[in-house]
């Protein structure tokens, strides 16, 4: 089976369980985001997909071979993290040509060109780059690795307005010249709604979302108006977390509204993908 399979993983740090029986499947070609609150499991998802950490339990398996202790398939997946696996004395240009010997598919004239349109020196020691540009320079290996499945945990940490702009501009660009399944680690989920096309939300070590993003947010939706109305309302309904300021209250429900019935005084609106994810993780939200 193609695509890249993530089956009943468990990994636990002593009496923590980091991720509690983990089923999910990343098809070719796709870019899924990853959401999850800090501590949710992201990280250890994503180095347990790597390799770089071993799961207790189940398997992670690639186009129908595991991955785990598997040079070849290792080598089509690649992880961007906020640890620097490179030598700190190590120039950038001295760092993309060290990644072209493990991996073939790095294409160095893109590094440098990518490396231009950030405003990262090529001859800056790796040690010496501030926050945000040791994150550039791994944004830019990333984009320039040509790996069928590329990981990026946290990918803006340290980056202005304007670098995390280019940023999303740069990987639609790369996507659409050079397709690969993109999974993004974040909780920056504003930023990346109208990029991602799938939805993984993690929360507690447990999947509790996982599907396109479109046919997630069209199961869900606010109601708005003075409290009586809104409870009267959302009696029969599954609220899946609400809220009030002075006279007024919010139902966020999951279901599908019928504008045609609703009562007079309330409002229906659309729930966006951070609105929705504050309430599905959040205190008193519905984590099942």
């Amino acid at each position: 089976m193609k695509g890249l399979s993530v089956t009943n993983v468990t990994k636990r740090f002593g009496d923590i369980t980091a991720l509690d029986r983990i089923n999910l499947y990343f098809g070719e070609n796709r870019i899924y985001g990853l959401l999850g609150r800090n501590g949710a499991g992201k990280t250890t998802l994503l180095n347990t997909i790597t390799g770089r950490i071993f799961a207790d339990e189940g398997s992670v398996i690639l186009d129908g071979s595991p991955v785990t202790e598997n040079e070849s398939n290792l080598s089509r997946i690649f992880m961007m993290s906020e640890s620097n696996y490179y030598p700190e004395n190590m120039k950038v240009a001295d760092a993309f040509r060290w990644t072209g010997e493990f991996y073939d598919s790095f294409d160095r004239d893109r590094a440098v060109e990518l490396s231009g349109r950030f405003g990262l020196s090529l001859n800056k020691k790796i040690k010496s780059l501030s926050t945000g540009y040791g994150t550039i320079f791994k944004l830019v290996t990333a984009l320039s690795v040509n790996v069928p499945y590329i990981l990026l945990d946290e990918p803006v940490l340290g980056l202005d307005a304007n670098h995390r702009d280019l940023f999303y501009r740069v990987l639609i660009e790369t996507y659409s010249e050079n397709p690969a399944t993109y999974i993004i680690s974040t909780h920056l989920i504003e930023e990346v709604s109208g990029i991602i096309e799938d939805v993984v939300i993690i929360n507690k070590g447990r999947i509790i979302r996982n599907e396109p993003r479109e046919s997630l947010l069209s199961k869900y939706y606010c109601v708005t108006g003075h409290i009586s109305a809104v409870d009267e309302f959302a009696r029969d309904k599954k609220v899946i977390a609400s809220e009030t300021l002075g006279g007024l209250k919010n139902a966020y429900i999951e279901g599908t509204p019928d504008k045609r019935s609703m009562p007079e005084g309330l409002s229906i609106s659309r729930m966006d993908l951070q609105k929705l994810f504050i309430q599905l993780t959040g205190e008193g939200g519905n984590m099942q």
